[in-house]
């Protein structure tokens, strides 16, 4: 899949030290392209990035976004056909702890790409990650859609909206009829094999379901548009890839939301229960008075990118966390890096062959 778009190209990515950048860089190496990974060294141990050996792989360089000098240069040099930003300070609890570095990170971070971007003289497809925390969340029942109003309660929420709102002021005042093409894309939840973060439900689980201890659950009855990492990055190649086709990137070059279908939008509890199906263990309910703010309520609109780029999710919830656990278990069992790449791999053409069976149009290219 995406054999013709990104095979023998050259992509430039921040963030494939990350859980969700390192599944993305698997992928593009078995799509046949040139990989240049810029980010700062893995924040967890174990780390996906480390288990699958991807610095072996990869043009592997350790470098912080927020030096705009590192950026630029990095990206001069590497003239690059695609680029995807994952670079993040990516979670909520750590960002009341670090709201500056945050800012500085998701905010100026993003401004850098956007800066060095503008120097570059050749055509370039350009994806720039947020999340579907950038929404001023009213515990709405409804998705959000892109024309929603931006905002956010925590540093980690309104940092990702300020990204957005800068993303949007430099395509309109810099990138008209520049080369490069920019699109930034908002994800909901995402689980999957190889997430070892802090304070991130699958991660609590797998890890106390290892030791055999309950999973402590801090908000029960919160509700996630929770999907498998695949279904972003999916919606990321795509959207890459329609931009570097289309003569007129009038529509193509702006906000996508990627999310689940209704159906993925569940409670933590049944998102947890769903995990114990496949892992046989038990939780409690540990609520934690010190914890920031935490929405009780988020769902996502796919009508945007259902639309224009015929994207639509092809695992449903019950897929998504089966193939999650599936991998934990797999790699506990054997944790060596070639049996856990294959397994990466396997899992990567078990959702391709998903999304065929859906004839989504990205499967059939």
């Amino acid at each position: 899949m995406y054999a013709k778009t990104f095979h023998n190209k050259t992509v430039w990515l921040s963030g494939h030290t990350g859980f969700k950048g390192a599944w993305l860089a698997q992928w593009l190496l078995k799509l046949g392209a040139r990989v240049h990974g810029f980010a700062l060294e893995p924040e967890t141990h174990p780390a996906l990035f480390e288990q699958l050996e991807l610095s072996n792989k990869i043009h592997h360089q350790i470098a912080d976004v927020r030096d705009p000098d590192a950026v630029h240069k990095s990206i001069l040099a590497t003239q690059p056909d695609f680029v995807f930003h994952l670079a993040a300070q990516s979670l909520v609890r750590l960002s009341y702890e670090r709201p500056v570095e945050t800012y500085a990170t998701n905010v100026m971070g993003t401004v850098h790409v956007l800066e060095a971007l503008r120097g570059l003289k050749k055509k370039c497809a350009a994806v720039l990650v947020t999340t579907d925390k950038c929404y001023e969340n009213r515990e709405w029942l409804y998705g959000y859609r892109e024309e929603d109003p931006l905002g956010g309660n925590d540093p980690y929420a309104s940092s990702k909206a300020a990204a957005e709102i800068a993303i949007a002021a430099w395509r309109r005042s810099f990138f008209k009829g520049h080369p490069v093409k920019i699109a930034s894309a908002r994800a909901g939840n995402v689980i999957g094999g190889g997430d070892w973060a802090k304070d991130r439900i699958v991660p609590d689980c797998i890890h106390a379901l290892q030791k055999r201890q309950a999973i402590a659950v801090r908000n029960p009855r919160s509700t996630r548009p929770w999907q498998h990492v695949l279904e972003p990055l999916s919606g990321y190649l795509w959207l890459a890839a329609m931009l570097s086709r289309s003569v007129d990137c009038s529509q193509l070059a702006s906000a996508f939301n990627f999310g689940p279908a209704n159906e993925g939008n569940r409670t933590v509890a049944e998102l947890v229960d769903e995990v114990l199906k496949h892992w046989r263990g038990r939780w409690k309910n540990k609520p934690d008075a010190g914890a920031g703010h935490e929405a009780k309520l988020l769902q996502l609109s796919t009508d945007k990118a259902q639309a224009l780029l015929g994207w639509s999710p092809a695992w449903n919830f019950r897929q998504a966390v089966q193939f999650t656990v599936e991998w934990y278990r797999r790699a506990e069992e054997n944790p060596k890096p070639a049996v856990l790449q294959r397994l990466t791999v396997l899992q990567i053409e078990n959702y391709c062959k998903s999304a065929r069976q859906r004839e989504i149009p990205w499967a059939l290219s």
